[in-house]
């Protein structure tokens, strides 16, 4: 089971939480451990409050016996805080370790007003959702984060992000976890922060897409981002940068100067942002990519049109994404990711990638909507606290 030597009680409840093995017999199979070292490891988990007994299996064996008791992850001793932040508004919940939204607020919350009074915020938010939700501050095992920038995901720290001033290498994990421990008189929990995409890229994935080896995410709202999750993890890259293809140079954008001080990105020219700037050009109001999200829900012929267009030019970047990865399923998501800009996207997808990187490619839009990157960033939590060598030393911590 383990490289180290027998499995350990997170290791065991790992097996429980994935349902590969969800009784003592099971466990024991799995693992080559004895019935009796099984139970004292099970039992560790149990006085935690991480375990509980759930319904009466069937008899295991052809000769007869007593029926196996199941086992599963309690999932009512804890919940997570996630926060999504976006470049104008923001979105907070209380959810369960499985994933359930107990309380959810949205609100506006522009992040270039700094970090400083963006994660003051959001504590305040935090302990007004918890009292929503009925739980107490002392339940919250962690807070995930989503930002829109690229993010040193081993100190939490976001690096040199283009939409977002003043937070680049700021201790964010330190600030939120005061910011939520003085809003509410508990003890700093752990925080995890992680680039947006990636995070709703996880969320969908997980919930909707578990089987999917490779799976890749594009947001297109302000700016334009992608997530990728291959074999169930987030692929990051070395430092964090892996999937900013709104900084990928085209031709169309040569003299389109970007947030980020270059000329001719991707998202100068196609994201939800700069898309605002044509139609407002235009003499259209709109300023950000929201403003071009009530347009097309309007039906506004013109934002349509450009909506198109931007698809046809992230569909171009796209095709090198596609034979590149692979993946079995490419999502769109964000402000513009309706249907002009889903067939702008497939136009152009399918006309320059291979047909052999297409030929089992599903492109689909979001199944979570806004919801994604809270999902995903508690995910990502629960994850971190529930793995085999952070529930041991969690659970010694605990002294059980």
């Amino acid at each position: 089971m383990s490289a180290r030597g027998p499995a350990s009680a997170g290791e065991l409840l790992q097996l429980v939480r994935s349902g590969r093995a969800v009784t003592r017999g099971a466990l024991q199979h799995a693992t080559g451990l004895s019935r009796a070292t099984v139970g004292q490891r099970l039992d560790r988990l149990f006085r935690a409050g991480w375990l509980r007994e759930g319904a009466v299996g069937p008899v295991g064996s052809p000769l007869g016996g007593r029926p196996s008791i199941t086992l599963e992850f309690d999932d009512a001793h804890a919940v997570v805080l996630a926060a999504d932040l976006e470049t104008r508004h923001a979105r907070a919940a209380v959810l369960s370790l499985t994933g359930e939204i107990l309380a959810e607020h949205t609100g506006t919350l522009v992040v270039e007003d700094g970090p400083g009074i963006v994660l003051d915020e959001l504590g305040r938010w935090f302990a007004e959702l918890l009292e929503k939700a009925g739980r107490r501050a002392a339940e919250v095992c962690g807070i995930g984060l989503a930002v829109p920038g690229p993010v040193d995901t081993v100190t939490g720290r976001v690096v040199q992000p283009p939409i977002m001033p003043g937070w680049d290498g700021y201790d964010t994990t330190g600030r939120l976890a005061r910011s939520f421990a003085e809003a509410t008189g508990a003890a700093p929990v752990p925080v995890l922060v992680d680039n947006d995409a990636n995070l709703m890229a996880y969320g969908e994935q997980r919930t909707g897409f578990p089987d999917c080896s490779a799976f890749v995410l594009v947001k297109v709202s302000t700016g334009i981002g992608a997530g990728v999750v291959v074999d169930g993890s987030i692929y990051r890259g070395i430092d964090g940068g892996a999937g900013d293809i709104g900084h990928i140079r085209v031709p169309a954008g040569a003299d389109a100067l970007c947030r980020c001080g270059s000329y001719g990105c991707l998202a100068a020219v196609a994201s939800g942002g700069a898309v605002a700037r044509r139609l407002a050009g235009g003499g259209v109001p709109a300023a950000s990519g929201s403003d071009v999200r009530d347009l097309l829900a309007a039906g506004d012929p013109g934002a349509a049109a450009l909506a198109r267009e931007a698809g046809r030019q992230v569909g171009d970047v796209l095709a090198t994404v596609v034979t590149l990865l692979n993946p079995g399923v490419l999502m769109i998501a964000g402000d513009l990711a309706g249907t002009p800009f889903l067939t702008g996207v497939r136009e152009l997808l399918y006309q320059r990638a291979l047909p052999r990187s297409t030929a089992h490619l599903d492109v689909v839009t979001s199944r979570l909507g806004d919801r994604a990157g809270l999902v995903g960033a508690g995910a990502l939590v629960v994850e971190h606290l529930y793995a085999p060598q952070r529930v041991e030393e969690r659970l010694a911590a605990l002294g059980v």
